[in-house]
């Protein structure tokens, strides 16, 4: 009898096995949404569905925090971009880096377990309106799941790193990439898209974990037909009337490419919507309209994409006034009162406290200078906008610019403090109609379409004058009560485009900048607590875990987005260096290698022979083709080539072969014969010789002052 019991428990056992998998990275709904339970892991990208970005863990705190040091590194080969928030279970850390390629490491010794590269082709690259860059992937029953560039959703199996199926997401033939990391609410994967500035209609999907298979599909701005026979075509009928002429042609934009929260209660998801395509809403749609759903917060119901609530943030946007900024859902007490909020601090310049049950807006303050707006109507939620504030009787020098006051990078609710950790800054930027009038505004498929003067958005090359604009580029780590709607404490920072933000129960607050400090702060009054050199920019966010008993704090650091890649000039040299997974607990004392020296040589240059005129009608194709990947006004960032010093812009035969030709399509660097003649490429190739000169003789007179 006991036999045949041992017999039966043993083939029990057995099929449970075979019926679960692997439980390798097993994850599902239950355990995201009882997170706390086992605070030692960080399981989803936010860590919760409510993406607070704060851990229970408290080993690490104000006291002990002066012994952190370094644990683990590793250098990652990638040159572009490190955006991504590791995700660690059961021992082990799931990663992702530039050109969405995956590692999987032991979380304890820096073990690289597996990597998968998905081969994104290179040209891609020059789809993607900020670099090439990945935030990160989701995890689900014993499955890696994660978003390529070119526009695949891939499932990968946790333990070995092989796939398990792919599925193409977009119209690859169109400008869509993917950057942000997929969630995953009831077995359904949850993937958005970029591409707006290039001219796309934004849509998020959902696929069946199991399959790959879409389930439903939600567009967030109209199309050119009134059915799409998607999940969307109710909630298409109430965004149809606000938008004029033929939208669909350029696109519509609205992409909603960044970030995503749930709340499990009340089963609603919730998503940001980007921007307008183009920017200029007097292009995009002649007459106006508030152009719903762009720079919107929508809730969805999860099992069907049906639509249930909207609060759009800037109506009928004209500046890339996103508002797929990080979005935190948190439970806080407003008047007395127990209110389930959303909280979220877009582009715009305003931090919005919504309630998440209704859409309906409790309080709205600025959290940085603004100049477009002078607050926002808590009767009609509209922002009450400033005298030309939409540049149509000239240029409009608008706080914020396009990057905004925040951008991707997370910030952080603590429910220890109240308070939310808002990584802001403050880039002015000149907004005026495309040579003056829209006249001049011509759709070029596949290319920047935002419809404002790029010639006007320029860096200067005079030194003194880009002395006074770096001067102008602030960035800040803001603590602000949001019952409020108050700043408590900030801490500045010596420029903009800094890294995302964790909060800790140990009353810690941890943020890498763009110079490569990464440190942590007394969560109560700002006061830095701790700091390590990283030797590179850090844009990502920093999470935390446990092992064994301890707690270990870990960061993706590299320089890279969109403020690097499209405004070199404006960039710190301190910002460039290595790639790294730098992972961090008490008492340990590795080092780094002494950091690396940059120099770059300047080629023997032959002389300019063009025209002033010509000169300048190449800085005109220059800025509307070429500055959002090599630099505004010729000024490179350090992971793309800066053209002033490539041996390339010193050959005419050589520039015509990489720009007209496509000589280096698989560098990522793709012909750009449909927009421009081969004329019209050495007028390009001549400007850049004449900021080649320029910088030459800045360097020498430098040289001479030493």
């Amino acid at each position: 009898m006991r036999r045949i019991s041992a017999l039966a428990v043993a083939f029990m056992a057995a099929a449970l096995l075979a019926g679960c998998g692997d439980k390798t990275a097993y994850i599902d709904g239950e355990r995201i949404a009882a997170a706390d339970e086992r605070p030692g892991d960080w399981i989803a990208h936010g860590r919760t569905y409510g993406e607070q970005r704060f851990s229970p863990l408290e080993k690490i705190n104000v006291s002990t925090v002066k012994d952190l040091g370094l644990a683990w590194s590793f250098d990652l080969p990638e040159n572009r971009g490190i955006e991504a928030t590791p995700l660690v279970v059961d021992g082990v850390m799931y990663t992702t880096s530039s050109w969405s390629i995956v590692r999987a490491f032991n979380a304890k010794t820096g073990e690289l377990i597996w990597e998968h590269d998905p081969q994104v082709p290179r040209k891609t690259g020059v789809k993607a309106c900020c670099d090439s860059v990945n935030r990160g992937v989701a995890l689900w029953k014993g499955r890696v799941y994660f978003g390529a560039l070119d526009g695949r959703l891939i499932s990968l199996d946790a333990k070995t790193g092989k796939v398990v199926w792919s599925v193409v997401t977009v119209d690859q033939s169109k400008p869509y990439t993917i950057t942000g990391a997929p969630r995953i609410i009831k077995g359904k994967v949850m993937i958005g898209n970029g591409g707006a500035e290039l001219g796309v209609r934004g849509y998020l999907s959902a696929y069946d974990a199991d399959s790959g298979k879409m389930l439903w599909r939600f567009y967030t701005v109209p199309g050119e037909k009134a059915v799409d026979g998607a999940a969307s075509d109710e909630a298409m009928k109430l965004a149809r009337p606000t938008w004029n002429g033929k939208f669909w042609e350029v696109g519509g934009g609205g992409t909603v490419w960044d970030s995503m929260a749930y709340d499990p209660e009340l089963d609603l998801l919730y998503i940001g919507v980007g921007n307008g395509s183009p920017w200029n809403r007097d292009i995009r749609s002649p007459g106006g309209g508030d152009n719903l759903f762009l720079s919107s917060v929508v809730a969805l119901k999860p099992d069907t994409g049906a639509y249930v609530w909207h609060y759009q943030t800037t109506p009928g946007e004209s500046w890339d006034y996103t508002a797929t900024q990080h979005i935190v859902l948190a439970d806080i007490t407003i008047g007395g009162k127990p209110r389930k909020v959303l909280l979220q601090a877009p582009k715009n310049g305003f931090f919005y406290v919504i309630d998440r049950v209704t859409g309906k807006l409790i309080s709205a303050k600025n959290y940085v200078p603004i100049s477009w707006a002078t607050h926002v109507d808590t009767v009609t939620g509209r922002p009450v906008e400033t005298a030309n504030a939409r540049y149509e009787k000239g240029m409009a020098l608008a706080m914020p610019g396009p990057l905004g006051g925040h951008n991707w990078m997370p910030m952080a609710f603590s429910p220890k403090t109240g308070l939310v950790y808002i990584p802001a800054q403050e880039i002015p930027f000149p907004y005026m109609q495309p040579g003056g009038a829209n006249a001049n505004f011509r759709y070029k498929p596949g290319a920047w379409n935002i419809g404002i003067d790029t010639v006007v958005a320029g860096l200067p090359d005079d030194e003194a004058a880009l002395k006074a604009v770096r001067a102008s580029l602030k960035g800040r780590l803001i603590a602000w009560d949001p019952v409020t709607q108050t700043e408590k404490w900030s801490v500045p920072y010596s420029g903009p485009w800094n890294g995302g933000l964790l909060a800790t129960a140990g009353g810690l607050v941890f943020q890498g900048n763009a110079t490569g400090e990464f440190a942590a702060f007394d969560a109560a009054t700002g006061k830095k607590a701790w700091a390590f050199d990283t030797q590179t920019g850090i844009v990502a966010p920093p999470m935390t875990y446990e092992i064994d008993g301890e707690q270990y704090v870990a960061l993706m650091a590299g320089w890279g987005g969109g403020f690097a890649v499209s405004a070199g000039a404006g960039v710190d040299p301190r910002s460039e260096g290595p790639r790294r997974l730098l992972v961090f607990k008490l008492g340990a004392k590795k080092a780094l290698p002494a950091r690396p020296v940059s120099t770059r040589e300047m080629p023997t240059l032959p002389p300019v022979t063009a025209t002033p005129q010509q000169i300048a009608a190449g800085a005109a194709s220059y800025a509307g083709l070429c500055s959002i990947c090599h630099g505004a006004s010729g000024v490179s960032e350090f992971s793309i080539p800066d053209l002033r010093y490539s041996a390339v812009t010193t050959s005419a035969d050589a520039f015509k072969g990489v720009v007209i030709d496509g000589d280096r399509v698989d560098a990522g660097m793709v012909s750009f014969a449909k927009f421009l003649t081969p004329a019209q490429a050495e007028e390009v190739r001549q400007y850049l010789l004449s900021l080649s000169h320029g910088q030459k003789a800045r360097m020498a007179a430098a040289k001479g002052a030493k």
